[in-house]
């Protein structure tokens, strides 16, 4: 029997090179034509006056679009930005032939915003954080 391993917190180096290993045995199990699809994609939203009043961080990943945060400024909730900012992403990932778009978000966020832009529930993990639930979405892409 082998002897137990040591855990510690990893450096920035250790997490890149742990990132990179499972980047490279993941490239192996993909079609090759997707093995290196991986970009970030990062939309910002301006008023007049250059301020940044919403944006989108998202990540291209083989077949797909992943939104990993979309924020608008309070003062501009409910004036169409969020929708903007889909419907951006969505030509996007169109152009780049993606087939599908998938994001995750929290009962206080904007679960109803996805459900009326298409996008369908796929799992919902309740009591994270505890009170909420985490939901994730996911839309076809065609």
């Amino acid at each position: 029997m082998a002897n137990k391993p040591v855990i510690a917190l990893g450096t920035e180096e250790e997490s890149a090179y742990i990132r990179n290993r499972l980047i490279a045995f993941n490239a192996e199990h993909v079609p090759e034509a997707l093995s290196s699809r991986y970009e970030e994609i990062n939309l910002s939203l301006k008023d007049d006056n250059g301020q940044v009043v919403g944006g989108m961080l998202s990540t291209l990943c083989w077949n797909w679009i992943e939104v990993d945060i979309l924020w608008v400024d309070e003062s501009r909730r409910g004036l169409g930005y969020g929708t903007y900012l889909l419907q951006e992403i969505e030509r996007i990932a169109r152009e780049k032939g993606c087939t599908m778009i998938k994001l995750n978000t929290f009962s206080f966020q904007a679960p109803e915003f996805y459900r009326k832009q298409g996008y369908e529930q796929i799992a919902v993990i309740h009591d994270a954080p505890t009170g909420s639930s985490h939901y994730y979405f996911k839309k076809a892409i065609r």
